[in-house]
């Protein structure tokens, strides 16, 4: 099973490993607030539960997790900053759980089953909603816990420039995020030189409406497993350790 932790909603669904599909229609909570351990921790409990589901559960998280180990919290309460949450986890739920970045768990589903797939060299995975999530991958490999979302850009972390949530909170024209997009990704293209950009999260469905406006040297392509990415990735995950 993968469940996927935002800083909105908290969805999870068992997950058909062979085809990289969910194996039943996601349930999908919205995050508490405040969201700290204790009660990101029921509400994942309380999602396994609904699907009568024993097994290993991976879990994607808007953080750095290094070992199981909280390291940042973006966009869930500052709490779980030293959390150990996989023990936390599978305390709860008494079943095995890896805990893994979210847009790592989305760009290994995408390297799975996905635009990823098979692609050689340095692949950058991006998923845009309450924040921009990063993975990158050389030659099929991932490099955890990237974080392009927070690089410095503009004066201040690059999600609160271009994130889809900021897309909505300033009521921004297609054109107009679109523009900020293609800003940040020639930004990270000084960083790292990738040779595709891979765009994930909700607005991945929509890239029709935003593409003409990103200006930018490097491939671009969609998510092809879209916002069911994350759950996939991280039940992924589970089974690998």
């Amino acid at each position: 099973m993968g469940i996927d932790i935002g800083g909105s909603g908290i969805k999870g669904a068992p997950v058909d490993l062979a085809i990289g599909e969910l194996a039943q229609r996601r349930h999908r909570i919205d995050t508490p607030v405040p969201s700290t351990p204790e009660a990101v921790v029921g509400v994942v409990a309380e999602i396994v539960s609904s699907f009568g589901y024993e097994g290993p559960v991976g879990c994607a998280l808007p953080s750095v997790v290094k070992h199981g180990v909280i390291f940042t919290a973006a966009n869930i309460d500052d709490a779980w900053i030293g959390v150990d949450g996989r023990q936390e986890l599978e305390r709860r739920l008494r079943m095995p759980v890896v805990l893994l970045n979210d847009a790592d768990a989305a760009g290994i589903a995408e390297a799975t089953y996905g635009a990823a797939k098979d692609m050689p060299g340095l692949v950058c995975v991006l998923t845009f909603g309450t924040g921009i999530g990063s993975a990158v991958f050389v030659d099929g490999v991932l490099v955890p816990n990237t974080e392009f979302g927070h690089l410095e850009f503009k004066g201040g972390d690059a999600e609160d420039y271009a994130s889809a949530r900021t897309r909505k909170d300033e009521a921004l024209s297609w054109a107009d995020w679109g523009a900020r997009v293609g800003e940040y990704l020639r930004h990270v293209e000084r960083v790292i030189s990738p040779d595709l950009f891979i765009l994930g999260g909700g607005v991945s469905r929509r890239l029709e409406k935003f593409e003409q406006f990103l200006e930018c040297s490097t491939p671009i392509v969609p998510a092809e497993l879209r916002n069911d990415a994350g759950i996939v990735g991280a039940a992924l995950a589970a089974t690998s350790h």
